[in-house]
């Protein structure tokens, strides 16, 4: 059996949104369950993850304790699953089914979300 970790969130810190959501979740993660990666701030953050950079920025991704790549709603939720209050959040949008939905909806997001900070190569690694 191997030894559980903690999950691993890459973000794009140089994403305002982005950076204020997560920072938010970071305050609420007092117990430090979560690793947090800005692939901004540190591009090697992606070294050994399995993800480029153009895949890292065009969706949230989130490596669960068990070792899975997550991505949009499911990378949230399991985010949520790890946090105070939010845990709540989280078994709400899985005994619902709401996944499915809600990926629709980030999907549409995050496309837009990376058309306009990626414009013109803006965002890409140094």
């Amino acid at each position: 059996m191997t030894e559980r970790t903690r999950p691993i969130v890459y973000f794009d810190g140089g994403c305002p949104v982005c950076r204020r959501e997560i920072g938010f979740y970071q305050r609420l993660d007092r117990d430090h369950a979560i690793d947090w990666r800005d692939i901004v701030a540190e591009p090697r953050a992606l070294e050994g993850s399995g993800l480029s950079w153009e895949s890292a920025m065009r969706r949230f991704h989130a490596r669960d304790p068990e070792g899975r790549l997550r991505t949009g709603v499911d990378a949230f939720a399991m985010v949520w699953e790890h946090l105070p209050y939010w845990r709540y959040l989280a078994k709400t949008v899985r005994c619902l089914r709401l996944i499915g939905p809600l990926e629709r909806l980030y999907a549409w997001y995050a496309d837009r979300r990376f058309r306009r900070r990626c414009s013109d190569d803006v965002c890409g690694p140094d």
